[in-house]
């Protein structure tokens, strides 16, 4: 698995289709999780914490023909699209094909429960 230094380093190096997908994600991110973002255990995750991987609240993957946007409380928040698909511990995500995928508005409103959340995880 190839190093990536930045965020930015990670999305070079995606297929084009996959890159266009980030492109529109990421500004999401970033305005819900202004510097929040570095790449931890290979791919971009947006945390809370002094480090990657503290109190994390978003990540974004590659596969092969799709790109994940995943919330590790994702289980927690509200998601009247019936969109997220349930993971691992308290974890949901999206699998996004296309930016048709990405519905700005609900993306953002995730985003700021999952923050919320996390948020809340911390103080304890």
């Amino acid at each position: 698995m190839p190093a990536f230094a930045t965020v930015q380093d990670y999305v070079d190096s995606l297929p084009e289709s996959q890159r266009e997908i980030a492109d529109t994600l990421l500004p999401l991110i970033d305005a819900a999780l202004p510097g929040a973002g570095a790449v931890w255990h290979g791919h971009p995750v947006w945390s809370l914490g002094a480090a990657p991987g503290k109190a994390t609240v978003c990540h974004v993957k590659s596969y092969p023909k799709y790109l994940t946007f995943g919330l590790f409380r994702g289980q927690e928040i509200a998601d009247a699209a019936g969109r997220l698909e349930a993971g691992s511990r308290t974890m949901a995500s999206v699998k996004l094909r296309s930016t048709a995928d990405i519905d700005g508005d609900l993306f953002a409103d995730w985003l700021r429960q999952a923050r919320e959340v996390e948020q809340s995880a911390a103080r304890g």
